[in-house]
């Protein structure tokens, strides 16, 4: 059986501390304000395979109220979602993500990104041994909505999982 999984997630930007985006640690962009570190990338790719496997949503997993995920690392929680998806019986044959963000410019870290997701999705791997294909691609607000105002960040992310 197959599934095709959409995710979504957006973050304001905030003031002081660092942009983390796909796991990189950006320094020299306004971090986004959230519960845990506010990645929108991490957030979305989560969100893309809760869904079609029937497991809770990410805010259902792991509340924004709960103490115990105030400054979370997203790529952490990613993991434990992968897990989750594992468990139930599920593998990963390719994640594509697309982040809208006016600043600061991603393409330098695009693979980075890449190696990051694809190491927290490694609990979801083919029981064949095939890989997951992850692809990350960044875009502009061309000046359009909030994006385009440089107000924040959102991502989208579609997965197909597999389920014997």
């Amino acid at each position: 059986m197959m599934r095709v999984g959409l995710g979504y997630d957006v973050h304001p930007f905030g003031d002081g501390g660092n942009l983390t985006i796909g796991g990189v640690v950006i320094a020299d962009a306004p971090q986004l304000v959230g519960h845990s570190d506010a990645d929108v990338v991490a957030h979305a790719v989560a969100d893309s395979l809760l869904g079609p496997t029937g497991l809770p949503d990410l805010g259902e997993l792991f509340p924004a109220t709960d103490p115990a995920y105030a400054g979370a690392s997203s790529m952490g929680l990613l993991a434990e979602v992968a897990a989750k998806v594992a468990a139930a019986g599920w593998w990963i044959g390719n994640v594509d993500v697309v982040i809208a963000a006016e600043r600061p410019r991603l393409s330098s870290s695009i693979a980075a990104m890449v190696a990051n997701v694809t190491a927290a999705l490694a609990a979801t791997r083919e029981p064949m041994g095939r890989g997951i294909h992850v692809a990350i691609r960044p875009k502009r607000g061309e000046g359009l909505g909030f994006v385009g105002r440089s107000e924040g960040i959102a991502a989208w992310s579609v997965a197909l999982l597999e389920q014997a």
